[in-house]
């Protein structure tokens, strides 16, 4: 594949996730009250935006269009999964603590080579992945150089055992 004629600043991120929920307590519920994030505005009863860190927020949850709606088909176009990046191997640990403690269900746990990564659906079955980079150096590479990722099956008991 030929380099692009314009590529995107290596300094470019994804600032937040916008996400349509059919409830929005029930999705605050999820986000805030499980997996530990801060509502830092809300528009009425209408939607809502959280942070981890005080950051204006990383992820909008919204009833705009879709309150009461069903779960998406799965296997219908969208967003496959928002993906939380854990600053350390141990913060994994703890929030998979977390979640079995809840009797969450989880969905998937996968070894990728450069990440650990846990699976779940938030309440109103969007994907939702978990996970903590390895350090650079420690990534997988092929002979040519190139990044070598893969799924394997996660060590849980490995993770589990990091956290009291």
């Amino acid at each position: 594949m030929s380099k692009p004629e314009y590529q995107i600043p290596a300094g470019a991120r994804i600032g937040h996730v916008h996400l349509k929920v059919a409830d929005l307590q029930r999705a605050l519920d999820f986000y805030c009250g499980l997996l530990g994030f801060e509502v830092m505005a809300t528009y009425g009863e209408d939607a809502a935006f959280i942070s981890a860190g005080g950051y204006h927020h990383h992820i909008g949850l919204n009833t705009w269009f879709s309150k009461g709606a069903p779960k998406s088909d799965r296997r219908a176009v969208g967003l496959f999964h928002t993906a939380l990046v854990y600053p350390t191997r141990e913060d994994l640990s703890a929030i998979v603590k977390r979640l079995i403690s809840a009797d969450y269900p989880l969905t998937g746990a996968s070894d990728h080579g450069v990440s650990e990564a846990i699976y779940l659906d938030d309440p109103d079955g969007n994907g939702v992945e978990l996970y903590w980079d390895r350090p650079r150096e420690e990534w997988p590479m092929n002979k040519d150089g190139s990044l070598h990722m893969y799924t394997r099956v996660l060590d849980v008991d490995g993770l589990l055992a990091l956290t009291d």
